[in-house]
């Protein structure tokens, strides 16, 4: 067996020469609105807006809100596959329009307004004219949690946005002008929505309100549940009269229409306006019927102006973003920070309705219980994958948003009671798989571990463990269709390709790993349960990991059907039994046990691999400066995507705990920024607030490798970012983290004191936390090698 021979020099050149010509932008932040304080005034959602993905720029929503608003610059685009950028794009110069709901494969509804001559078709960015888009200058606009603002040049039209949870509003303020309009667009592609099966909108002249519906086809719900589509609905009210009124399809346009149905369909209204007059739109959105876009309307917003739901929106922004509150002198440091969380809570939307209606997954309406108050029991939502979710946003919900994290599992266990299957994502409780993985089970233990509990616990245990185990006939939307392979052979079968299906993957050894740790995480959910003998099962399973490592090269490799490892082997090679990474990067994938991978390498070799690998990868800034959401994945290190996250937290995991601390900050201040290009990496795949909330718990020097999966999980230290925390956790108490001779280059801990006393562990248990507690760090520019006990 003949491989090929990697020096260091040779990693070192080849990582360089990657990086190429990268396109920089290195604008500092943005100047803060003198209209919004404290954490708010930091909140600066244009950061990243370069090849960002469909669901991530909606400033005009509050969190975890279902109508999330934004403009859109080419969201008419649509996207080929499902998952590329497209949406908003802050190297655009003109806007098509302003979408009332983005979330994974869901997007519907563009509404705009205009003056002169009427068109009804959005137009392409290289010709503006041609349709009802504007061009736009960034002096005009206004991004803010809660609130959006923009003047749309050609039409000098001031268009805002701001939202309830399910309530939309958009205000339009014309010039004098005898051909004003609002537009529509209802029955086109916008976003991930993918293709549009049928739309219908509809003005009621007698009372001046609006409505319609959309069904959509998206690409993910394509391949993982073709007889599935989605479905989207509004009712909405006008401020003023208009003068006359039409539909259209294309440019097709029928006056005097008040109604139509089918793929295009879109309505106008006409006004006559005077200099400065504003026209509202109140838009309630649902995914189950008008009825219940109507009933969401009238419970949210019937008596609310535009201006006290900007108010209100703001105030929950506040509210929220308060509950962590930080002082630092650097406002690049605070801006990085809240914009982060402001993502994190921002992701992963409201699906259903005030009276607890919200669509299943065969097709049907479903209905959350009802408590005493007449409230629903709880709230179902829309998700992206959680693929790698365990190391950010499921860490910070834990120990801040509970009751979030609470109502994300049942909504998960709702899907599951009516497909008979965990679904990696949803939309609208269909089934979009991101990576055709699922770690659902793994997410609801953590839940559990971390005593999140309100839901049935036995379904819960039986949902992680069929996730884990069941292979027969397995549906592909709940991912895994290789899992067969790893529980009977113990290995998954590398086939070259993209394909999984149950005779072997192109991404066996990914796979492998993952399957290996989700099987670790939901063995331990049976070991709190008494579950022995699943418990028994599981934790052989989470060993599997193991036949997939080659002692000579140190290295994880595909094995071929025949059982022998693939021979012609690069491990810089990406997507050769790898999704979305190489060997390098997915050979310390293993989070379950890293004390085994650190004995199985060798802690010498382990330790100077890792830091070499950082110490390289600094140069491309951690991610590589491609702008492309894949930029870093034929690299050493790929900050910008999800097998990665916990990396740089493995040295406290060695004789080396130091190396975390250095390594964490440095990624920290250089893979993150504040310019539209450099935000998240350069044009990366910030997954609904993964990115942002890893840089929230890692600059807050808190993170656990494991993701919450141990029976008493435990945060493991590394080094925080500002001189004072105070977090407001989800159980009534405040968790204080303060440093001493903090600074750039003091990233190495000198000692620390719990509640006043000297403490010498490398992680704190959540219960602690969860109890209230101040930790003081103090900081030094080298590292001090007995301030932590061994493990």
């Amino acid at each position: 067996m003949k491989l090929r021979s990697f020096t260091f020099l040779f990693i070192i050149f080849s990582l360089i020469t990657l990086s190429g010509c990268a396109q920089k932008n290195l604008n500092e932040p943005k100047e803060q609105n003198t209209e919004v304080e404290g954490p708010m005034s930091y909140v600066d959602p244009n950061i990243g807006t370069a090849h960002s993905r469909w669901f991530f720029y909606t400033p005009a929503a509050v969190p975890f809100g279902m109508a999330k608003l934004g403009p859109s610059t080419n969201g008419s685009y649509g996207n080929e596959n499902g998952w590329e950028a497209v949406g908003y794009d802050e190297r655009h110069n003109s806007i098509e329009g302003f979408a009332n709901l983005h979330e994974f494969q869901v997007g519907g509804f563009l509404f705009t307004g205009m003056t002169g001559d009427l068109k009804t078709i959005p137009g392409k960015l290289e010709n503006p004219d041609e349709g009802y888009r504007s061009r736009f200058d960034r002096q005009n606009e206004i991004a803010e949690p809660g609130y959006y603002s923009v003047l749309l040049k050609d039409y000098d039209v001031m268009a805002e946005l701001t939202a309830t949870k399910r309530v939309g509003f958009q205000r339009y303020t014309f010039p004098k002008n005898d051909e004003s309009y609002l537009i529509f667009d209802v029955g086109n592609q916008l976003g991930e929505s993918g293709e549009v099966k049928d739309a219908s909108v509809t003005f009621n002249k007698d009372n001046n309100t609006i409505e319609g519906w959309v069904i959509t086809y998206p690409e993910y719900v394509k391949k993982y549940q073709p007889d599935g589509v989605v479905k989207m609905y509004f009712f909405g009210e006008v401020s003023e009269k208009p003068d006359s009124f039409g539909t259209f399809k294309g440019n097709d346009e029928y006056e005097n229409q008040a109604t139509i149905q089918g793929k295009g369909s879109g309505l106008y209204l006409k006004f006559e306006t005077e200099e400065n007059e504003a026209i509202e739109i109140k838009a309630g959105f649902s995914y189950t019927s008008v009825e219940n876009a109507r009933l969401n309307l009238k419970s949210e917003a019937e008596n609310l102006t535009f201006e006290e739901a900007k108010k209100l929106a703001q105030n929950t922004w506040s509210e929220e973003l308060n509950k962590i509150q930080i002082s630092d002198s650097s406002v690049e440091n605070k801006t990085k920070f809240y914009t982060g969380l402001f993502h994190a809570l921002l992701g992963r939307g409201l699906a259903s309705d005030v009276n607890g209606k919200f669509p299943q997954n065969d097709g049907t309406v479903g209905q959350i219980p009802m408590d005493e108050n007449g409230e629903p029991e709880f709230q179902f939502y829309n998700t992206d994958s959680v693929w790698g979710a365990y190391w950010n946003l499921t860490q910070l919900w834990a120990l801040v948003w509970p009751e979030y994290f609470n109502d994300f599992v049942q909504t998960h266990l709702a899907v599951y009671e009516n497909s008979g299957w965990l679904g990696d994502g949803l939309a609208n409780s269909k089934f979009v798989s991101g990576v055709g993985t699922n770690f659902v089970g793994l997410v609801i233990a953590s839940a559990y571990q971390s005593g999140i509990r309100d839901y049935n616990i036995e379904q819960a245990f039986q949902a992680a463990y069929e996730n884990e185990v069941k292979y027969k006939d397995r549906n592909e939307g709940a991912g895994k269709t290789d899992l067969g392979q790893f529980v009977n052979q113990g290995y998954i079968d590398f086939v070259p390709g993209w394909e999984t299906t149950p005779e072997g993957s192109g991404f066996s050894v990914s796979h492998q790993l993952e399957y290996s740790y989700s099987s670790y995480a939901v063995a331990q959910f049976a070991k709190a349960l008494g579950k022995d003998s699943a418990y028994e099962e599981l934790m052989k399973l989470s060993s599997n990991w193991e036949n997939i490592y080659d002692d000579q090269t140190n290295f994880v490799r595909p094995k071929l059907p025949s059982g022998e490892f693939k021979k012609d082997f690069d491990p810089f090679e990406p997507w050769a039994g790898f999704q979305e990474g190489n060997a390098w990067q997915y050979t310390f994938y293993v989070p379950h046990t890293p004390r085994k991978l650190v004995k199985r390498m060798g802690e010498e070799r382990f330790v100077k691999r890792l830091d070499s690998i950082f110490t390289i990868s600094e140069k491309t800034k951690f991610g590589g400066e491609d702008i492309d959401a894949f930029a870093g994945v034929k690299y050493l290190y790929n900050q910008g995507n999800q097998p990665n996250l916990h990396i740089a937290w493995l040295f406290n995991y060695t004789d080396h705990p130091w190396l975390t601390q250095k390594w964490v900050r440095r990624i920290s201040d250089e893979f993150y920024g504040t310019g539209g290009v450099h935000g998240y990496g350069f044009g990366q795949d910030e997954d609904q607030g993964q990115l942002g909330a890893w840089y929230v718990m890692s600059s807050m020097g808190l993170f656990d490798v494991k993701g919450l999966t141990e029976i008493g999980p435990s945060y493991q230290l590394g080094s925080p970012l500002f001189s004072k925390i105070n977090i407001k956790n989800g159980y009534g108490n405040i968790v204080t983290i303060e440093t001493k001779n903090n600074g750039p280059e003091n990233y190495y801990i000198q000692s620390v004191t719990l509640n006043g006393q000297p403490y010498d562990q490398r992680d704190i248990s959540l219960d602690r936390l969860k109890d209230g507690a101040q930790l003081i760090f103090t900081m030094g520019s080298s590292p001090n090698k007995e301030v932590f006990k061994e493990w």
